[in-house]
């Protein structure tokens, strides 16, 4: 009879496991982190609320895919840059101008910018890292951080979920 009772105790405690998963898994999900890192003074590991504490940009774009109107909101890549100590401004000259920067997505995509192409004294580019579409928080699919380049004419660059920024200088 003891035997018994341990069975169906066991039964009820797995059954009740397979139904409601956070009974064996008692950690929350990991805090999803964009990376800005490579040849910079000081690295960094943001949080979506390091983002939203730090200057907004919006854009309203036309997205060629979905062939429709979309309203992004982030932080421009050359703030995230520029806190990251990238060379920007009067410094982006002589060998700084064979710097890129490689952004990398949790799917493995990965595109390139010179460092130039980001730097608002070379161009107003205004590509920024999004985290909210429409006024809304990224999907699993699109988020949580997307890479947005707005005048690009094909948005080949627009990179989802977006893992990192690695700063790249070329040596001689």
């Amino acid at each position: 009879m003891k035997r018994f009772c341990t069975l169906v105790l066991l039964l009820v405690f797995l059954s009740s496991a397979f139904h409601c998963p956070g009974i064996l898994a008692q950690s929350s999900p990991p805090t999803a982190r964009l990376a800005i890192k490579g040849d910079v003074e000081k690295p960094l590991s943001l949080t979506l609320e390091d983002l939203r504490q730090m200057p907004r940009k919006t854009l309203k774009v036309s997205n060629p895919h979905d062939k429709k109107e979309e309203t992004y909101e982030g932080v421009l890549v050359t703030e995230l840059l520029n806190r990251a100590g990238a060379p920007q401004g009067a410094e982006l000259r002589g060998a700084a101008m064979a710097t890129y920067v490689q952004a990398d997505a949790a799917d493995g995509y990965r595109v390139i910018f010179s460092l130039a192409e980001l730097d608002s004294d070379f161009q107003d580019s205004d590509v920024i890292v999004a985290d909210t579409l429409d006024g809304k928080t990224l999907d699993d699919k699109s988020g949580p951080f997307r890479l947005v380049a707005p005048h690009d004419k094909r948005p080949a660059r627009w990179v989802r979920m977006l893992q990192s920024l690695t700063v790249v200088r070329i040596a001689k």
